[in-house]
């Protein structure tokens, strides 16, 4: 029986996950950190994760999930034009990118952690490809992919700049270029 207001064993196991593998580092964590502060048996743990690499997997893909989420909902709200709204999804990096306690891409990290591991990296191929996607699917199919390849390397600069220059403004650097980018973008017909 679950303690009341309790969040279920696999959740708890990865938000103990979340904050310390991002805060400390993956190899940094040993699994009977994540156990102890989980509260957790060892024994319900390997129910749900048989690896430590296994967890890592489920927070990085936790990860990703809400980050793509956060990032849809938000640009969503925040312009409905396509170049505003491309132009919102470094608002919102910026957000995460200049917030107390950043200590760099998550997915940089685990990549610099487990450099072969092959679900790992799997998982970090996954939020990759929607990195790479998610210019696209704004701009639309229409859309010059030389841009949208230019703007994931200025969200890859920002999140790079902000974690080894501590440059919590450069997202919105990032922003700067790629509103001139965007605006010497040729227009679709029909567009004036």
């Amino acid at each position: 029986m679950r303690k009341t207001g309790a969040p279920p064993v696999r959740q708890r196991l990865l938000e103990t996950a979340d904050a310390l593998f991002y805060a400390e580092g993956i190899r940094a964590v040993g699994i009977d950190r994540v156990i102890a502060d989980s509260g957790v048996a060892k024994s319900t743990m390997y129910v749900h994760f048989r690896t430590k690499e296994d967890l890592v997997e489920a927070y990085l893909r936790h990860r990703t999930d809400a980050w793509r989420a956060h990032v849809d909902a938000e640009a969503r709200a925040r312009a409905d034009d396509p170049a505003d709204r491309a132009l919102a999804v470094f608002d919102v990096f910026h957000e995460q990118l200049s917030a107390p306690g950043y200590r760099g891409c998550p997915f940089i990290n685990a990549a610099a952690e487990y450099p072969h591991h092959p679900g790992i990296q799997q998982t970090i191929a996954y939020h990759r490809a929607w990195l790479h996607g998610l210019f696209p699917g704004i701009l639309g199919t229409e859309a010059d992919p030389r841009l949208a390849a230019a703007l994931v390397q200025l969200i890859d600069g920002a999140v790079t700049a902000a974690h080894l220059d501590r440059d919590r403004t450069a997202a919105r650097t990032a922003k700067a270029t790629a509103r001139l980018l965007l605006a010497a973008a040729p227009r679709r017909q029909g567009e004036s």
